[in-house]
């Protein structure tokens, strides 16, 4: 497990190099506030705005990551601009082909039941785990900063030893 929440290359193009099944379902993205934490990682107020976008990366049918960034609204129109013409492709389309953007130190941690990103993941999911790992970072794109934060599925892991 370490290995994944270490690793400082796509977790999409890990995952798409573990599993021949790989696909991606975009679950929501649109304005709204952001965690407190995640306020404080984008230089952002209480209460003001960001674009969240949140998906699965999947084997099959099988979730094996929860995906959730965060980013400025004022920055849709500036470095981030490419977020809202996604779709359903993987972030790391933008992040690791493009030579300006970089990736600040990995953040992880073992997230609790009661920790506000569990809460998300239970509403836009059927999981109904709990104390899954997480690791998050900022990259930032002529100095402005997006966070990604992935929450590691417990079935990464069994699907991994499937193989």
């Amino acid at each position: 497990m370490r290995a994944w929440l270490t690793d400082r290359g796509s977790l999409t193009a890990r995952i798409v190099n573990h599993f021949s099944a790989f696909n991606l379902i975009r679950l929501s993205q649109r304005l709204a506030r952001p965690h407190a934490d995640e306020c404080r990682a984008l230089g952002l107020r209480l209460g003001e705005l960001a674009m969240i976008r949140e998906v699965l990366l999947r084997e099959g049918d099988v979730p094996l990551v929860f995906a959730h960034t965060a980013v400025s609204r004022r920055d849709l129109r500036g470095a981030w601009r490419g977020l809202s013409r996604l779709g359903a492709r993987p972030l790391a389309d933008m992040l690791f082909r493009d030579p300006t953007v970089t990736r600040m130190p990995i953040e992880y941690k073992k997230l609790r039941n009661t920790d506000a990103l569990m809460t998300t993941l239970r509403c836009r999911t059927d999981c109904q785990i709990t104390n899954c790992w997480a690791r998050r970072s900022v990259f930032l794109k002529a100095g402005r900063p997006l966070l990604v934060t992935e929450i590691f599925l417990p079935t990464l892991f069994v699907e991994q030893n499937k193989i």
